[in-house]
């Protein structure tokens, strides 16, 4: 009987112990997953540090308003005005090009004349000047002023002229600008406004040199 009993409770501790192993063995799910997702988690790449903005500069606004640019120069005009191709209105097989041109532009109250042509190695814009100014209609006034403006030599001149009765009066000017020599000439009603008119076409004058 004794050793029935001591079978019977070894049989039922092998049981306890084997069912012990058992559960100790089997994996937990919540475990499974929660590993799952801890690796997952761990794996994934980690977010890129944005790199710093590099600051540009403010373009600066710029008004094409009231200003021709074309055979590589701009110059200002006017806004109520629009230059026009003399040279292509003379002869349209001809028009104005890079080494020589002449435009002009007109109402009621302004004329308005520019022309210019290569002269390599010149440094004095004078023989332009009297090109533009017509011996027949046009006379110089008071003294030619003279002078560097931004490393270019420049001169200008009042005129009045008889080209027509309602402007009879003007200015001129020429400078050399890379190899190029460039002429004005406005006829205008009053005196006073010539003088302003070529400081303001000069002014926003630029040529590829």
């Amino acid at each position: 009987m004794k050793k029935s009993t001591l079978l019977t409770l070894t049989f039922g501790l092998l049981l306890f112990l084997t069912a012990g192993c058992s559960r100790s063995t089997t994996p937990d799910a919540n475990t499974q997953i929660q590993q799952a997702v801890a690796a997952t988690i761990a794996a994934m790449p980690q977010p890129t540090v944005p790199p710093a903005s590099t600051p540009y500069p403010t373009p600066t606004p710029f008004s094409l308003a009231g200003l021709f640019c074309e055979y590589q120069f701009c110059i200002g005009h006017p806004i109520e005005m629009a230059f026009f191709d003399v040279s292509a209105q003379q002869n349209p097989a001809a028009p104005s090009s890079y080494g020589q041109g002449l435009l002009a532009a007109f109402n009621a109250n302004l004329f308005i004349q520019v022309m210019w042509q290569t002269a390599p190695g010149t440094s004095d814009p004078k023989f332009l000047l009297d090109t533009i100014i017509d011996s027949q209609v046009d006379i110089r006034e008071g003294t030619m002023d003279v002078m560097l403006f931004r490393n270019m030599n420049t001169m200008y001149t009042q005129i009045t002229s008889g080209a027509t009765p309602v402007l009879p009066y003007g200015g001129a000017g020429a400078w050399v600008c890379g190899d190029r020599v460039f002429a004005w000439k406005v006829y205008a009603p009053n005196a006073e406004a010539a003088r302003p008119l070529f400081d303001e076409a000069f002014d926003r004058f630029t040529c590829g040199k």
